[in-house]
């Protein structure tokens, strides 16, 4: 397996609120994990959110004792969010703070995923395949037929999302697990990235390049050429190599 991450300020904000982890060798019962957050509720608070986030469901993950790895992701991102919580009810600089969060775990021929929020995890070869879903209110009007997928992407409310770990009381979680093939390219990301580019430029870009180090530096490059309007991170995981 070979494993690149990059986050970049982008061009246009003042502080780089997204958050990215990478394991390949084993943290508690799992493998390996690899994470990505997107943090909200102002500098201080987005910045926090996510970089605590993600520690804490390392720490969890760690010293867990389970063995089914959606229960350990479930586990240790509820857990996050109980602390978060905690934490901007006693600070008020933190209060409406929160963060996405796309976990993986790359298992034998296979992929599991868990998803809070709008960041991303694709699976690209020869097409490019999202596999998580969007908790965002122009993805449940796209659902809903309300408008069409095109007309989504320049949508004025389309940073605007319907979930995030310590935004409630309580977290919903989507869980996704899906196969993976010789030549597979695992892509996990931010907004920032896929808002600047379309699905099918990022599979373009990465079809160019021959290593995922390439690969990310080429995106983030493409990504602030066409506006960098927010934080851009990417993890990029050739499982087979």
């Amino acid at each position: 397996m070979k494993t690149f991450s990059v986050t970049d300020i982008g061009r246009k904000r003042k502080y780089n609120q997204d958050y990215v982890y990478t394991s390949e060798k084993q943290i508690g019962p799992l493998p390996n994990i690899f994470i990505v957050a997107d943090g909200m509720g102002g500098h201080n608070a987005g910045d926090y959110a996510s970089r605590y986030t993600v520690e804490t469901i390392v720490d969890i993950i760690a010293g867990s004792t389970g063995k089914d790895p959606v229960q350990i992701l479930e586990n240790a991102i509820k857990a996050a969010n109980r602390r978060l919580r905690e934490i901007a009810g006693e600070d008020m600089r933190f209060n409406g703070m929160g963060t996405t969060v796309v976990a993986a775990v790359m298992l034998e021929g296979r992929i599991q995923v868990a998803n809070v929020g709008d960041s991303r995890l694709y699976i690209v070869n020869n097409e490019i395949k999202q596999v998580t879903r969007d908790h965002s209110l122009v993805e449940e009007m796209v659902r809903m037929g309300g408008i069409d997928r095109q007309n989504a992407r320049n949508h004025p409310d389309k940073n605007i999302i319907t979930r995030a770990v310590g935004a409630n009381n309580t977290v919903d979680i989507d869980f996704f697990c899906a196969d993976l093939s010789v030549g597979d390219i695992v892509l996990m990301c931010s907004d920032g990235l896929t808002n600047m580019l379309e699905d099918e430029e990022i599979r373009r870009i990465i079809s160019r390049q021959k290593q995922v180090v390439k690969m990310a530096e080429e995106l983030v490059r493409a990504a602030n050429q066409n506006g960098g309007k927010d934080n851009i991170s990417v993890i990029l995981i050739e499982p087979f190599a």
